[in-house]
């Protein structure tokens, strides 16, 4: 197993079975927990360019010279774009001074909202996806988690009163 195949496959778990983004998504929320807990949000944030640089090329690597420009195991997007989902989350606890854990449902909004954005490609995400490359893979999920972390921010704007008053 070379160093790109595990990059792109995030560690074997793009080989799991059904529905290999889900579990992609899914081991990014533990990952991304530590790196907010190791360094907070600006480490979470600088680890999310780094995965998308290091995805691109994983991915590059991965589809040289074969028809499927998105095979299903490549799952090192989805952990991109689920990281950058949470990057509310992450400002948001760092910011009032709570324990990441407390801020769940942004958690679980920023799961969902990506899931949903990268499983319906509205828009930008669609456009990104047709791209047909490397740089396309990584884009329509970084696309999606931008749209999640919206998302996010405007359920939490809600569920705190914010946008009420």
């Amino acid at each position: 197993m070379t160093l790109s195949h595990l990059i792109a496959t995030f560690f074997g778990t793009g080989h799991l079975r059904p529905a290999p983004g889900t579990w992609g998504s899914l081991a990014a929320i533990p990952a991304g927990w530590a790196i907010h807990s190791l360094g907070g949000p600006w480490v979470l944030m600088l680890s999310t360019i780094v995965i998308f640089a290091l995805g691109w090329r994983a991915t590059h690597l991965e589809t040289k010279g074969k028809k499927d420009h998105d095979p299903s195991e490549i799952v090192i997007d989805e952990v991109a774009g689920q990281w950058l989902a949470f990057w509310p989350v992450s400002i948001g606890a760092a910011h009032v001074g709570a324990d990441l854990t407390a801020l769940w449902p942004g958690w679980i909004a920023a799961f969902v909202l990506f899931r949903l954005f990268d499983i319906w490609k509205p828009g930008p995400v669609g456009w990104a996806d047709r791209r047909g490359d490397a740089l396309g893979v990584m884009l329509d999920d970084i696309i999606a988690g931008a749209m999640a972390a919206v998302g996010v921010m405007a359920l939490a704007g809600l569920s705190h009163g914010v946008l009420m008053r």
